[in-house]
């Protein structure tokens, strides 16, 4: 039997917790929650149209807003396409049409942005300091007249490093443009408060906090409401923000993994601060080994450290840890990483990076041989492929 490596990537995806399967199991069969929740002639979509609303309001309380402002998407991607498409094809902004986000952005919105660039969008794209952070004043700076959206995200998913949402946020709407955060590495690992925040729309993703694949969660405030245009057409479901028949079981399994962190996100966080403390004190004390990102501004789930050694063969990690070089998105491409790029990195630094990820199923005996097995490679000698 094959043994797995010890699993350090929580940042690209979370093992399902047993919780969030026996709720998602109990909406299949025959005997399930199977109805389709738009049928309300009848008992069955009544009890699967309860089922979504309750998840609904799981989601909410967990990021401090109003159930009825949340809609479902497939995911984090779709969520920040139909925020930045819905608001940029709504002809009613007039002579407003300018955009801006940063080079460290995930690509489901550097893509989605470049290509309303190509349509004729005047784009603005953020540069980052040297620790990865986006500065308000470097948004202030790039505030224009006809500035429609700006776009960020509030945890990096390649650095751990979080965005001012909070400061950013108040200055654009001040300026009176719309401010949207992708927050699929945030939620469950930050205090987010929606009704508090000045965000007009916010992106979630079920997959990053123990929840299934496939479905994420849309966030839009009152201002954005009436600007959003639907991108998916067909039945006019999610008032009419995106059409489509619900798929109730993994609705029901993002609910209750968003519920599971509600409850138990503060204990959770302070255990992995711990372990983590305990990685990165041990790698940064290996030779050639430093931190990429501010040390302070991040969550403590995601590290990324470069690895400036000789006979460091990131590959040769791959048997005993599960860690990435770059992000999913980066990896499925074979890129080196645009985040380490943008941070003023080499492409030979970028290229000896690593992220580790650290989440709810880590264990000390995890840590211990991460650090173990990272020391072990940097004094091996060098290969040379031929």
């Amino acid at each position: 039997m094959t043994t797995l490596p010890c699993y350090f990537d929580y940042a690209a995806t979370t093992p399902v917790d047993d919780r969030v399967i026996q709720a998602m199991v109990a909406c299949l069969g025959r005997e399930g929650t199977f109805g389709n929740p738009a049928s309300s002639s009848h008992a069955y979509g009544n009890q699967a149209r309860q089922a979504v609303e309750l998840a609904r309001r799981q989601v909410a309380e967990l990021v401090g807003c109003t159930a009825d402002s949340v809609i479902w998407t497939s995911g984090a991607t779709e969520s920040n396409n139909l925020a930045i498409k819905g608001i940029a094809s709504n002809a009613s902004n007039g002579h407003r049409r300018h955009l801006i986000t940063s080079r460290i952005e995930h690509k489901a919105v550097i893509d989605t942005v470049r290509q309303l660039e190509l349509a004729g969008y005047p784009v603005t794209w953020l540069e980052t300091d040297s620790q990865g952070l986006i500065s308000p004043d470097a948004v202030r700076q790039a505030l224009r007249e006809d500035t429609l959206l700006v776009s960020l995200m509030l945890v990096n998913n390649e650095l751990g490093t979080v965005t001012d949402i909070d400061s950013i946020g108040q200055i654009v709407r001040q300026h009176g443009a719309l401010f949207h955060v992708d927050a699929a590495q945030g939620a469950g690992k930050l205090s987010i408060d929606l009704n508090a925040l000045p965000v007009d729309l916010m992106s979630f993703s079920a997959h990053k906090i123990y929840g299934p694949k496939g479905i994420g969660a849309l966030y839009i405030g009152a201002r954005a409401q009436p600007l959003l245009e639907a991108q998916i057409h067909g039945g006019g479901h999610e008032q009419g923000y995106r059409s489509g028949t619900l798929a109730t079981h993994q609705i029901v399994g993002m609910g209750a993994a968003y519920a599971l962190a509600s409850a138990e996100m503060n204990e959770e966080v302070e255990r992995i601060s711990s372990l983590s403390a305990q990685l990165l004190d041990g790698l940064l004390g290996l030779p050639g080994v430093s931190l990429n990102g501010d040390a302070l501004a991040r969550i403590p789930h995601t590290m990324n450290i470069c690895v400036d050694s000789p006979g460091f063969n990131a590959a040769s990690l791959a048997t005993d840890l599960a860690v990435s070089s770059t992000s999913a998105c980066n990896s499925a491409s074979s890129a080196v990483s645009h985040v380490l790029l943008a941070l003023g990195l080499t492409a030979a630094q970028a290229g000896s990076s690593l992220r580790l990820s650290l989440g709810r199923y880590t264990q000390a005996s995890d840590v211990e041989k991460a650090i173990a097995v990272i020391a072990t490679r940097l004094s091996a000698p060098a290969t040379t492929f031929w």
